[in-house]
């Protein structure tokens, strides 16, 4: 979140902060287990290199993922919610219903 920003709304802080395209997407995955970055790429293949990268790059900037780097060949590297991040468990698993739901109602239309 960018601290020297202003905020008016307290869901424009929140959405700054997981609102990206696939920020979400990635926490709830953070959610059950510390995962590589491969793993992230091959259950999010929708979200390029590039972009996987740079959300990765904010959410651990923002105090939501650590990010931990092993000094091996070829390098390793290992994401997981910081205890901060993991007080967006609650509104995820909300989101996760709404979107169940959501889904549901639609392929039954």
């Amino acid at each position: 979140m960018q601290r020297d920003k202003l905020y008016n709304c307290p869901v424009d802080a929140a959405l700054s902060v997981f609102g990206g395209k696939y920020k979400a997407i990635i926490l709830h995955h953070l959610i059950e287990k510390t995962l590589r970055f491969g793993e992230l790429r091959r259950l999010i293949p929708q979200a390029s290199h590039k972009v996987l990268i740079q959300h990765l790059r904010e959410l651990e900037r923002d105090g939501i993922i650590h990010r931990e780097v092993y000094p091996v060949v070829p390098m390793k590297t290992e994401y997981s919610l910081t205890e901060f991040g993991k007080t967006l468990t609650p509104i995820l698993a909300a989101i996760c219903e709404w979107g169940r739901t959501y889904m549901g109602d639609f392929i039954r239309q």
